[in-house]
């Protein structure tokens, strides 16, 4: 169980990989900092969550903010300050990015259709990958997280792969993956640690803004050795053992929670009757 005043900041808290991230590390005793962008429609969610953190009996805070917006991110750390100041030896034990906002557009159409802009490509990439560094920085530099702590990005196959529509998302991916490895680097005399998490194709409301996820969601069925999905739960599960001491030596990785899907070549395997 964690120490009474370790938290876990999320990043994209109110559905998906983050709200089962904030259930499952509040059932270990984390108090959970929670960041989202809902408008009045999606904020039923987040006060369901709330309700279960209440039950669970755990403290919690949420800003319903653009996490992306420097302002925003400086405030947000004043009031993590704020909190922590009311709790003697409090401090962030995991810092979780699963920010899911991009540009799902083309960069090149030969029949006339909308294609990327500059302010797309940038946005997403700001949004789905820069935004862990400026994170990192502002929770080491502001003294939020202490030897112990844990980064961790949320990326996908994505990074490796090629989809229609999908190079902005995709370039993102890739460079959340090279930013946790820099930052592994250069945190580790912080004793903090950084890694990716590759999850398997999983139903978020992520996946379901992304043209023909009934095909990816197919495929992934197909060819996972379990075949299933992955859900939010199974990674979850996973960072409750990256939180764990013991976990201190994994470091600048790609974590592949996929069950074993990304592994499987479909050119020649043919699933069992």
């Amino acid at each position: 169980m964690a120490s009474n005043n370790h938290y876990v900041l999320i990043l994209g808290a109110s559905s998906g990989f983050g709200k089962a991230a904030a259930l499952a590390l509040a059932k270990q005793g984390y108090h959970i900092l929670g960041v989202h962008l809902d408008r009045a429609a999606g904020m039923k969610q987040v006060e369901e969550l709330r309700a279960e953190l209440d039950a669970i009996g755990v403290r919690h805070h949420f800003w319903n903010v653009n996490a992306a917006d420097a302002e925003k991110r400086a405030e947000l750390m004043e009031a993590i300050k704020d909190e922590f100041a009311k709790h003697d030896g409090a401090t962030i034990r995991l810092m979780l990015h699963s920010l899911a906002f991009g540009t799902l557009k083309p960069f090149v159409s030969h029949e006339g259709a909308d294609v990327i802009s500059q302010k797309n490509l940038e946005m997403t990439l700001d949004v789905m990958a820069n935004s862990l560094v400026y994170y990192a920085q502002d929770v080491v530099t502001n003294g939020l997280m202490a030897r112990g702590g844990r980064i961790a990005g949320l990326t996908s196959a994505g990074s490796t792969r090629v989809l229609p529509t999908y190079g902005a998302v995709s370039a993102a991916k890739a460079a959340m993956e090279s930013y946790c490895r820099q930052l592994a680097l250069e945190l580790a005399p912080y004793g903090i640690t950084a890694n990716a998490i590759r999850a398997g194709v999983t139903y978020t409301p992520a996946l379901a803004k992304i043209p023909g996820n009934d095909l990816i969601m197919g495929n992934a069925h197909m060819r996972n050795p379990y075949h299933r999905l992955t859900t939010p739960e199974d990674v979850a599960n996973v960072l409750t053992l990256l939180v764990r001491d013991e976990a201190a030596w994994i470091n600048g990785e790609v974590l592949g929670v996929d069950g074993g899907e990304d592994a499987i070549d479909l050119t020649w395997w043919k699933p069992t009757e």
